[in-house]
């Protein structure tokens, strides 16, 4: 098996392709899935047929970088499930994630979000604009919080008439 890519950011959403050994290949009859093992975390994912050598999944979300050990498991109904393969991939902090630490640690704080004014000089194409927004929206949901924290930052004081 070989996975491509071998990392994917750590809020996941990234497409997978499991590339399969000639003995892997895949029958109707045999569901694959991918068991994601790291050092406290634990993620399973379905997989998708793309031809007999190829399965599609889609990344989990994951608690830290590291790498963690991917194992390749096949289930047939009447039989017990089997790890097939092996392999190593890595959960990697992107742009878009600390994009999302950076506007959570800003909050509040006016000076901190100037950075608008050079998107705005810019330019950069609708389409790479929104997919960033995409990105930067998943990676702030997979941010850990405070429970008292809140996009007004530590000013109680504003309304939503001065957001």
């Amino acid at each position: 098996m070989k996975l491509n890519p071998q990392q994917a950011p750590l809020y996941g959403d990234s497409v997978i392709t499991v590339q399969l050994t000639e003995e892997d290949q895949v029958e109707d009859d045999v569901v694959f899935y991918l068991v994601f093992t790291g050092s406290t975390v634990q993620h399973c994912t379905s997989t998708r047929k793309i031809n007999p050598g190829s399965l599609e999944t889609i990344s989990p979300g994951h608690d830290c970088c590291e790498t963690v050990k991917v194992a390749l498991c096949a289930s047939r109904e009447g039989h017990p499930v089997l790890v097939v393969a092996e392999e190593d991939f890595q959960f990697v902090q992107d742009e878009a994630y600390d994009a999302a630490q950076f506007l959570a640690t800003c909050a509040g704080n006016q000076q901190a979000l100037n950075f608008t004014r050079f998107l705005d000089r810019s330019r950069p194409p609708a389409a790479d604009v929104d997919f960033l927004d995409e990105k930067v929206a998943l990676a702030f949901r997979h941010l850990k919080l405070p429970a008292e924290w809140n996009v007004l930052g530590a000013d109680q004081s504003l309304t939503g008439e001065d957001l």
